[in-house]
């Protein structure tokens, strides 16, 4: 990081500030609202932003700062509980960060795919480090929450636990790839416009 530029640096902090302002404003709504795959909408967007920042500076612990960044603007919200919130930040930047390294080079569809998909599934296990582990709350209670609210969003007998728990795992790994993939589409765009507004 010492030998990254004033213009990295700020870059980082910019992509950091909107994703942490997408988790108190949107965030914050979807969660009052109490909607469906709330975590699975704000990794994604959250992964958006940040693989996009990744694309224009595309170095070794990128996402890791501008996830720490919008942890600790996270920190500042008003009337809600923030930690649950910055520790799932800070998880999925960390493992968005694994998976660029493996990736190695360049941003990339692959890596950038499995970062998103890595932060996705975060947001599935988050529940249960967040709220059981850590929360003090029963592990059964949020697993029969997670089993009837995926029921429902699915239309699936809530006796099918396992095709329940398939299909939630899938739509939260495949919903984290897209965000990956699309942050390198306009992460590349971005790129192009601001070449083309210098020139």
């Amino acid at each position: 990081m010492k030998n990254w530029t004033t213009r990295n640096l700020v870059a980082l902090a910019v992509f950091g500030a909107l994703w942490g302002v997408a988790e108190m404003s949107l965030g914050a709504v979807l969660h009052a609202l109490k909607l469906p795959l709330t975590g699975l909408i704000m990794s994604g967007v959250g992964m958006l932003v940040a693989l996009t920042g990744y694309s224009f500076v595309p170095r070794r612990g990128a996402v890791l700062t501008i996830g720490v960044v919008a942890a600790l603007l996270k920190a500042f919200s008003v009337g809600s509980v923030v930690f649950s919130p910055m520790l799932a930040i800070v998880a999925e930047a960390i493992l968005a960060e694994l998976a660029l390294a493996l990736g190695g080079g360049p941003p990339r569809r692959a890596p950038m795919a499995l970062a998103g998909a890595l932060a996705g599934l975060w947001s599935f296990c988050h529940p249960f480090v967040g709220q059981g582990l850590l929360g003090g709350k029963s592990m059964g209670s949020i697993y029969s929450r997670l089993i009837e609210g995926g029921a429902k969003l699915l239309h699936l007998d809530p006796g099918a636990v396992s095709a329940i728990l398939a299909a939630l795992v899938l739509l939260h790994v495949v919903g984290g790839a897209v965000a990956g993939i699309l942050a390198l589409g306009l992460g590349n765009q971005l790129a192009r416009r601001l070449r083309a507004g210098v020139a």
